[in-house]
């Protein structure tokens, strides 16, 4: 068996944190050795979540309630670390608490990191807050000379189809006069 035939099998084709069951994809727990093991099943909105894509939302995490005891040591760490990152919340306290893990899962757990940072997000943004996503139209709030080149983008100028830099939220790839050019998003507004 293949191993999305595995883990739909064992999480009875379900969110292995929320128990949605909808447009479900695999999730490799880091730090991820490539075994079936570190793997869960997850809905795209745990996902966007876990990987910081997206605002973290407390209501929807009440479902670690219910999946932190789940038999499955990924699903374990990944409530561990999710239950941290929301441990402002009193309920989210109460559960970490509440939680036990094996000496080697609790290390597996804090591996990554994550459960010492807090909640935010670090998401590309517009000069206005708008969140930006890949493919979106931006226009440029300041007139701008490309470097290395001739080309001044004015104020007004809309760029197409823009690429975010996976590596530096405050930057995002676009397309001006044909040539490709990393602009600051601070100087950009999001059409539409």
């Amino acid at each position: 068996m293949k191993q999305d035939e595995l883990l739909a099998q064992r999480s009875g084709n379900q969110c292995e944190l929320c128990a949605a069951t909808e447009n479900l994809k695999i999730y490799e727990v880091p730090p991820a050795t490539g075994n079936m093991d570190d793997a869960i099943l997850v809905c795209p909105k745990c996902l966007a979540q876990v990987e910081k894509k997206e605002e973290l939302d407390s209501a929807h995490w009440q479902c670690l309630t219910t999946s932190m005891w789940s038999e499955v040591p990924a699903v374990q760490v990944m409530a561990w670390r999710m239950l941290n990152r929301l441990r402002h919340e009193s309920w989210a306290a109460e559960q970490i608490d509440m939680m036990y893990l094996e000496e080697s899962r609790l290390a597996w757990a804090k591996a990554t990191g994550d459960h010492e940072n807090d909640s935010s997000v670090d998401l590309h943004k517009d000069c206005y807050g708008a969140i930006l996503k890949n493919g979106d139209n931006v226009v440029l709030t300041k007139s701008l000379d490309v470097k290395g080149s001739s080309v001044n983008a004015k104020v007004g100028t809309v760029i197409h189809n823009i690429r975010l830099v996976s590596n530096n939220t405050e930057q995002i790839e676009g397309r001006i006069e044909g040539q490709q050019i990393v602009i600051l998003t601070k100087y950009l507004r999001k059409q539409g």
